[in-house]
């Protein structure tokens, strides 16, 4: 049988895990600025959000998991990566 502590410890390796993930999708903020600034491209692109957010969404779906909340937390890993972008543009308000 299980433990308490055994599921939480468990839980918390996953969230580590899941921070580690978080901080690898925002160092790649910078190679995406560079390909933005080669190309022209504004740092915020509306269609590739949208595309990012489907294929969430998509794959929530496909796993039974409740898509609002997946949704959401994409959401918030984009304006991350854009947040992240304005400040190594110079742009940014972040300290």
């Amino acid at each position: 049988m299980t433990t308490i502590q055994e599921v939480r410890a468990e839980i918390e390796k996953i969230d580590r895990e899941m921070i580690e993930l978080i901080r690898r999708r925002v160092d790649l903020a910078e190679k995406v600025l560079e390909s933005k600034q080669k190309e022209g491209l504004q740092i915020n692109d509306e269609e590739q959000n949208n595309v990012v957010i489907e294929r969430a969404v998509d794959a929530a779906t496909e796993r039974n998991l409740d898509t609002a909340p997946v949704k959401e937390i994409f959401e918030i890993l984009i304006r991350m990566n854009i947040e992240r972008q304005h400040e190594l543009s110079g742009e940014g308000n972040l300290p």
